[in-house]
């Protein structure tokens, strides 16, 4: 019996490493495509982690179905693990003219990152893959050229939003195509897989072009330098920021290697047309600061990115000072609250004003409130409902305002199911390998490969080396030596704990009969539980502990 299928691997259930898959045709002879490919970013939790990874184990072992990858938009959750995951499945990556430069642009910045082979289609397009007859459908979003996906097959319709809103004037491209969408709703639409991001939040996402003005406003009231931190990607927002230093006479310097790369490529595709030019940071420090308006990444926090180097005044060529003002034009990411309170902190401590989206309209989502999934509902009418790209508050608010909405079938899902949208009511069916997966430095691999777990320890509670040396008459040579990373120096009593950690050593041999010693596994394994507890009684933490027992 064929079937149509739908499968998340990531994005339903948390934010980012948007990963769908859809399936048709009998349970063992499926073809498949996959629609985006994204990560998210490691927290506090994954120390030393660069970026977090869908698992694609479930696609590796069906690549021979998978008739191809399609990318909705340029986002980092969507798009942002195709060059290290795309050499596993060498499917045809189907993309925008955006998205494929800045793909391009990206793999050029990580040196010995495969080249992807593009196919181009913009918003309007149609095309096949396998039983999947695929037309994207222009939307708005804070990136260009994002697109629905109109994903028909012989068992029905599916409209995949990718990220949308309802905006009448974008600062860049069409509004959401709402003629077409309606069109789409009156052929009959089986199911709509939605985003969610903004589910809880009544009304209607305020547009760009209010953003332009209010930025252009508070530029001109400025006395010293602005410096404006947004998501490197949204180039409606960088060109916003462009036309009201322009307005109000100032010149923009731009910070940041992913926030030039943006640039560069929208200014190859026109979307910077008429922009004056960037200033060098070189050419920066000869402007007045009254002229001055910086662009910068850093708007979550990033210890390494330009404003958090600029709050810490630890930039070689560019410097903010008392009076100069900093706005956020972003909003945070859970879980980079902290981070981002510690730059504005460090920023208000130097007597920099710092304006946010509660002071002043300097920032809008590109996602859809309640009142715009109204509106796509009434266009679309689906018979199901999934709701997706979102936290578990945020699906739920999603389907019970589908609920209202009179849909028939609402499906709440997460990663790893498997639902099965037609023939018949839909229904969850299966589960399916899924997970994380961890770039870490070159390597990419789970967590208990990349040894993630351990690491953790390590950052928590230290690690201690002990070396015991014993004669052949298995006697202790000398004292152990022992090095201790990250634990305390002394105790509550101020003796210190290495010493005591060399005791404990010592005592562990010489409690060993002797002819017992001559079990070196023994020996270390005394040693490490000695040493362990000894740290505890000293400490209340127990370190990792290595043992190297040598016989002279």
């Amino acid at each position: 019996m064929n079937e149509l299928v739908f499968v998340p691997l990531g994005g339903i259930g948390e934010i980012g490493m948007n990963l769908a898959l859809y399936g048709y045709g009998p349970a063992d002879k499926r073809e498949w495509i996959a629609v985006d490919c994204g990560v998210s970013f490691a927290g506090p939790e994954f120390p030393g982690v660069d970026l977090v990874l869908p698992d694609i184990s479930f696609l590796e072992a069906r690549k021979g179905q998978l008739k191809g990858l399609v990318i909705t938009h340029a986002h980092e959750d969507h798009y942002g693990a195709v060059l290290d995951l795309w050499p596993r499945l060498k499917v045809p990556v189907y993309a925008t003219a955006f998205t494929a430069a800045l793909l391009a642009a990206k793999r050029e910045g990580e040196p010995g990152a495969a080249k992807v082979p593009v196919t181009l289609f913009k918003a309007g397009d149609r095309f096949d893959l396998g039983p999947f007859s695929i037309e994207a459908v222009n939307v708005t979003h804070s990136i260009p050229e994002p697109v629905a996906l109109a994903i028909r097959t012989p068992a029905g319709t599916v409209l995949h939003t990718g990220d949308w809103k309802i905006d009448p004037t974008p600062a860049l491209g069409d509004p959401t195509d709402e003629a077409r969408l309606r069109q789409i709703g009156d052929e009959g639409v089986l199911a709509i897989v939605c985003d969610s991001t903004n589910a809880m939040r009544e009304g209607v996402s305020p547009s760009e072009r209010d953003v332009n003005q209010s930025l252009t406003e508070i530029i001109r009231e400025a006395e010293g330098r602005v410096a404006i931190t947004t998501f490197s990607s949204n180039v409606g927002r960088i060109r916003s920021i462009a036309e009201a230093a322009r307005d109000a006479d100032r010149q923009v310097l731009l910070m940041g290697r992913s926030m030039k790369r943006v640039a560069d490529v929208a200014n190859e595709l026109g979307y910077l047309d008429g922009i004056p030019p960037f200033l060098s940071e070189q050419d920066f420090g000869y402007i007045p600061r009254e002229k001055a308006v910086i662009i910068l990444t850093g708007s979550q926090g990033e210890p390494r990115a330009a404003l958090a180097r600029l709050s810490r005044d630890e930039h070689p060529s560019v410097a903010l000072s008392r009076g100069d003002t900093v706005i956020f034009s972003s909003r945070s990411i859970p879980g980079n609250e902290k981070a981002i309170l510690e730059i504005k902190n460090d920023l208000i401590e130097r007597g920099i004003k710092v304006v946010e989206d509660h002071d002043r309209l300097v920032h809008v989502s590109g996602h859809p409130r309640r009142s715009e999934l109204r509106q796509m509902y009434e266009w679309i009418r689906p018979k199901i409902a999934v709701p997706a790209h979102g936290e578990a508050q945020h699906l739920r608010a999603h389907a019970e305002l589908a609920r209202e909405l009179g849909v028939g079938e609402i499906v709440s899902l997460r990663d790893g199911k498997m639902v099965r949208l037609a023939p018949g009511p839909a229904e969850i069916i299966d589960e399916v390998p899924f997970g994380r997966w961890y770039k870490d430095g070159y390597l990419i691999g789970t967590a208990e490969q990349m040894g993630i777990g351990e690491r953790r320890r390590l950052a928590l509670a230290g690690h201690v080396s002990v070396l015991v040396e014993v004669d052949q008459k298995l006697e202790l040579v000398d004292d152990p030596q022992v090095v201790a990373m990250g634990l305390p120096e002394k105790d509550e009593e101020g003796e210190s704990i290495v010493e005591a950690l060399i005791d404990a050593a010592g005592g562990a041999v010489e409690s060993i009969p002797r002819g017992r010693r001559k079990d070196l596994e023994t020996v270390r394994e005394a040693v490490r539980r000695a040493v362990r507890a000894e740290a505890n009684d000293a400490w209340g933490k127990k370190p990792a502990v290595t043992v190297f027992v040598s016989r002279s």
